[in-house]
């Protein structure tokens, strides 16, 4: 006899999303009646319409699709005979309506280990501030962002190069493996939620384009783990002797040199700078308009950016 499947709604955007969703598809152990994304947005130099990746997903797999503008029009589908929601990077809060219509509610997978990072950037916040471990939070939602009590928790090294990017890809195939497991349990009541602990709150606001310029008065170490989080968007940036630059690789050079900071201290095969400890030597950039390229091809072109 076949085992009834959960019926289940899906609520996502980004490619994080996507891995999730492809999982939980692939397990064969869900009724998928509605997937929510949000709209189509214009994207790229000819502002065409570019779908998310969770809806280019459900249209290859033939699920319906729901792409409401916000929270409010969500409301408009009702979720009242689903078993749950499961939310993966969706980008718009649930109100109280949404989150009490599903049997056993509506379930996120959040990118830290909360109550640290609770918001927007988690990855990208842990890694600019030097976290040696993150994770992949499973947690059941409540009214405000972030704040619900915990499923489980799997733990994640971050290592001295990793990028966002190399982090997100990491944490979603976390994230992709556990989720079958995890549901299940939830579904048949042998995973208990715990409430988290207040007071070691931190928030990971979202990235703006100001902070993604480089302040050469701050340590060296700190500008590389910025470099480090801001990939793949928004990039750090920064202008040194008229040269507008994205900065895409560097790594920190020990130094007892006491020149002002955002100085130039040497270029060959790499760009270094004085920062107010130690010295940052970039080792790949691109120009505005251009591709990146390494430090040594761009000194080739622009010898004379070293000169006094």
């Amino acid at each position: 006899m076949n085992q009834k499947k959960i019926k289940l709604a899906f609520a996502g955007t980004p490619e994080i999303a996507r891995i999730v969703l492809n999982s939980i598809i692939q397990s064969n152990k869900y009724d998928i009646g509605i997937i929510f994304t949000k709209p189509d947005q214009h994207a790229g130099r000819g502002l065409n319409l570019k779908q998310s990746e969770v809806k280019k997903c459900a249209l290859e797999n033939n699920i319906k699709t729901f792409q409401p503008k916000n929270s409010k029009e969500l409301e408009s589908y009702s979720l009242k005979n689903y078993d749950l929601l499961l939310v993966v990077a969706y980008g718009f809060l649930l109100t109280p309506k949404i989150l009490a219509q599903p049997k056993f509610g509506c379930i996120n997978i959040h990118t830290s280990l909360l109550p640290r990072w609770r918001g927007a950037a988690p990855i990208q916040r842990a890694i600019e501030y030097g976290d040696k471990m993150t994770g992949v939070s499973f947690m059941q939602m409540e009214k405000s962002m972030d704040t619900g009590p915990i499923f489980e928790q799997i733990t994640c090294p971050i290592n001295n190069k990793d990028t966002s990017a190399i982090l997100h890809d990491r944490l979603a195939k976390i994230s992709a493996d556990n989720i079958n497991r995890i549901l299940t349990k939830i579904i048949t009541r042998k995973l208990n939620a715990k409430e988290q602990n207040n007071s070691e709150v931190t928030y990971a606001n979202k990235i703006t384009k100001i902070e993604a310029e480089l302040d050469w008065k701050k340590p060296a170490i700190e500008l590389e783990r910025k470099i480090r989080a801001y990939i793949p968007t928004p990039v750090a940036s920064t202008t040194v002797k008229n040269f507008s630059f994205r900065v895409w690789e560097a790594r920190v050079k020990v130094s007892q040199d006491n020149r002002e900071p955002g100085t130039i201290v040497s270029g060959k095969k790499t760009l270094d700078i004085m920062t107010g400890k130690d010295i940052l030597s970039i080792t790949k950039l691109q120009l505005p308009g251009k591709k990146m390229i390494s430090v040594k091809d761009f000194l080739n072109g622009y010898a004379n950016l070293i000169e006094d």
